[in-house]
């Protein structure tokens, strides 16, 4: 096992290649997103863990989408209003569970989130807005990037966790890959983002949300 963990990450030395970027966006044909007043982003999924980090990748989304003409409700709030409600965290993943959300929260439509891939250097993010009336996924995007930059960090978590798993005698890939995609993306400890790291999510962010229909009035750059 020890061998095969010495592999992978030799493997990952070599992986280094150019920055790349993609990105694909489909919204409903005719839908007045100017109805739009305000969402709630209530969930953020996938290889992202602990609470700071993911109130980090809601806020840099609320700024891109605020250049859009998009008003927000905080995610501390959010979670606030949901706790007092007794909602279940858990139906916040399901386009109707996020839809009762919106309902709760007074707001017309919600998003969710969820990064399904973050590692050796790339991320990938898919968000979802959903209509809180009938739970119709009015707009749906997603991107990725890659970038050499982290790459290093990502090592040593990966070489912290696969040396604990071998230590320990924990030698299963779930485990290892769960401790090394925590580690990268936040920790169970809710530390942030390191700078290489935002600037990653940032990235991919920005591919994301290129194509959202903006709503009318909103203060665009021409640049882009």
């Amino acid at each position: 096992m020890r061998t095969v963990l010495v592999g992978v990450l030799l493997s990952l030395l070599v992986a280094a290649g150019c920055g790349q970027t993609s990105a694909e966006s489909q919204a409903v044909a005719g839908y007045d997103f100017g109805r739009i007043d305000k969402i709630a982003i209530v969930e953020v999924t996938g290889r992202v863990y602990g609470e700071s980090v993911k109130n980090q990748i809601s806020n840099l989304f609320t700024l891109k989408l605020m250049e859009k003409g998009y008003r927000f409700i905080e995610r501390k709030d959010i979670k606030a209003l949901l706790k007092e409600q007794e909602f279940q965290a858990s139906d916040l993943t399901t386009d109707q569970g996020a839809a009762k959300a919106g309902r709760i929260l007074n707001v017309p439509a919600v998003m969710i989130i969820d990064i399904p891939k973050y590692s050796d250097g790339k991320m990938e993010m898919s968000a979802k807005l959903v209509d809180v009336e009938d739970a119709t996924i009015l707009w749906l995007g997603t991107g990725s990037a890659k970038t050499n930059k982290g790459l290093s960090t990502f090592l040593g978590a990966a070489a912290g966790a696969a040396l604990g798993a071998a230590v320990g005698g924990h030698d299963t890939s779930d485990r290892v890959i769960g401790g090394v995609i925590g580690g990268v993306a936040g920790g169970a400890a809710g530390n942030l983002l390191a700078p290489e790291q935002e600037k990653l999510v940032k990235k991919v962010i920005a591919q994301v949300v290129e194509k959202l229909p903006a709503r009318a009035g909103a203060a665009i750059d021409p640049k882009k």
